[in-house]
């Protein structure tokens, strides 16, 4: 009896709801909507048909007890217009630091170029669309899913110094590349995304709800990724995401890789 007398006190000590600056209660699925509506797609004021930003990367490499930084920029396209839920996935990662790095999708080919090594990798996105969901690369591209995916929850403590919102997610099946995974999401975006009752009330630079990611894997590893400088809605186009293949390149695929 006095176990499961605990359990109910846990129960009953876990947030159902938050409180917003301007003194609202925000529950858990405003926060999880104010995720999801703008990647559905379904709201033409608040959809985000594509959005650039800054990064920041931090990885964690937990048997060599060592981190490795990274910069660079972002670029992501939901092309809708494709047929599917979020669209085919069309984005770039430009790396800075810290060496130079692209990772291309024009929504059917994957490039990872390594300007150091002369060489780009060249696969079919299909390969990995199977794991997009739990992809730090491709993940945003599930966004309009997240709650199909992830089993989501209010992380301890809930709210950043900076009174945003917290969330920890678990993949819903077992994956090779998620454990847990960290979210941080901006309280301004998700009182927009409650009062929102046109366009016209909509400041889209707040459209872009997440500001930073913690991804743990099952070895113990851990990858933050954090966003600045966000904007949305520039109008990129399709061409933005061909890869140029510079002269002089090799391009390897992965079933050409030797296996060892």
């Amino acid at each position: 009896m006095s176990r499961i007398l605990a359990l109910l006190l846990a129960a009953l000590l876990v947030p159902m709801c938050v409180w917003g600056a301007s003194g609202e209660s925000i529950s858990l699925s405003d926060v999880v909507s104010a995720l999801e509506t703008p990647f559905k797609g379904t709201d033409p004021a608040a959809a985000i048909y594509d959005f650039e930003a800054d990064f920041f990367q931090e990885s964690r490499i937990a048997s060599l007890d060592r981190a490795q930084r990274g910069r660079g920029s972002v670029w992501f396209k939901f092309n809708r217009a494709a047929g599917r839920e979020g669209g085919n996935p069309m984005f770039r990662w430009e790396y800075r630091q810290p060496t130079m790095q692209e990772i291309i999708c024009d929504g059917e080919t994957l490039w990872v170029y390594l300007p150091e090594n002369n060489q780009v990798i060249q696969s079919d996105i299909s390969s990995v669309t199977g794991q997009a969901a739990e992809n730090p690369v491709t993940f945003l591209t599930g966004l309009g899913n997240l709650s199909r995916d992830f089993s989501i929850r209010w992380a301890s403590p809930n709210r950043d110094a900076e009174g945003n919102f917290v969330l920890e997610l678990q993949p819903r099946r077992v994956s090779q590349l998620v454990s847990t995974m960290r979210m941080v999401v901006d309280e301004d975006a998700v009182s927009d995304q409650r009062n929102l009752s046109g366009a016209s009330g909509v400041r889209h630079e707040q459209l872009f709800p997440i500001l930073s990611t913690t991804v743990h894997d099952p070895n113990g590893n851990s990858t933050v990724i954090e966003f600045s400088g966000i904007r949305v809605n520039r109008g990129l186009s399709d061409s933005f995401f061909n890869f140029i293949l510079p002269a002089g390149v090799e391009v390897v695929r992965p079933e050409e890789m030797p296996k060892f």
